[in-house]
């Protein structure tokens, strides 16, 4: 499995980005996937995650404002982010795991220790 994320960058608060993460080795049903984010001194946080069969989860910090989409076709996991917030500022990152015969295709986390396979990150600043 291969993920590799893009789209960071510098924005003023109240501004927009698109997270990209183009992945392979990765099919369909198979995988739950997530974004997550950490910022310098705290722990990795779980943004959002997408189930097999599309469910979704996200943080209570960014629900409303950013939206997880996964594009099957073009292999490509995104993160709509509007509103952002200087506390939006971190390096984020994609994630995917493999689904065991146990998880329910509806199911996904926003444990980092729930996934195995990450990307190299990309970062997002927010000024005010």
């Amino acid at each position: 499995v291969q993920l590799v994320e893009s789209g960071g960058g510098s924005v003023q608060a109240g501004g927009s980005l698109r997270l990209s993460c183009t992945f392979s080795g990765v099919t369909g049903r198979d995988y739950y996937m997530g974004w997550f984010r950490q910022a310098p001194g705290l722990e990795r946080e779980g943004v959002a995650c997408i189930a097999a069969d599309g469910t979704i989860k996200y943080a209570g910090s960014v629900e409303g404002r950013f939206t997880i989409a996964q594009e099957n076709v073009e292999k490509t996991l995104y993160l709509h982010m509007n509103n952002l917030q200087p506390e939006d500022t971190a390096m984020y990152f994609c994630a995917a795991r493999r689904r065991s015969p146990y998880t329910s295709v509806w199911w996904c986390s926003r444990a980092s220790s729930d996934f195995d396979n990450w990307g190299q990150g990309t970062q997002v600043t927010v000024s005010s």
